[in-house]
């Protein structure tokens, strides 16, 4: 069965990712929860950006805020993809801080990084990257994808 890690810098950071978490578990997808810190617990962001892959998770998805170094750093250690979410957290200047720090990632070390706060989309890239190698997460998506565009006929309908 496929694996995703979700982790970020700090418990504070879960309400935003948790929308990741229940995108995967919609797709029964098994995901892996922790709290890594690049800042506070740099010697377990090792173990955890080297081992993942070992205890059969495909993808990392590393939610982080402020000068968010978690996503760059677990890329820069893992053989995995990574997603990086970038957090607006309470000092951040607007969200761009992360954003910037996720985004502007040095050659060689790539971090797929989605909008501000966009857990959900990070849980379904994660869920496509499996999906190109797992049918029965490809299916998932494929019906995810066509009850979202009923629901917008469906708006579309209403609002005539």
């Amino acid at each position: 069965m496929s694996k995703v890690g979700v982790i970020m810098g700090s418990d504070s950071d879960l309400p935003v990712m948790q929308e990741a978490i229940d995108i995967l578990k919609s797709f029964d997808i098994e995901v892996e929860v922790d709290i890594v810190s690049a800042h506070r617990t740099p010697e377990k962001l090792f173990d955890y950006s080297k081992n993942a892959h070992t205890r059969g998770i495909n993808v990392i998805i590393a939610g982080a805020g402020g000068a968010a170094h978690l996503p760059g750093m677990v890329a820069s250690l893992s053989p995995l993809p990574i997603i990086g979410v970038p957090v607006k957290s309470r000092n951040s200047i607007d969200g761009w801080d992360s954003i910037l720090s996720i985004l502007q990632m040095p050659g060689g070390v790539p971090v797929a990084t989605v909008a501000l706060n966009g857990a959900k989309n990070a849980g379904i890239l994660a869920a496509q990257i499996i999906g190109s190698s797992d049918q029965s997460v490809l299916d998932k998506i494929i019906m995810y994808k066509e009850e979202l565009k009923l629901k917008v006929k469906a708006a579309s309908k209403k609002i005539k």
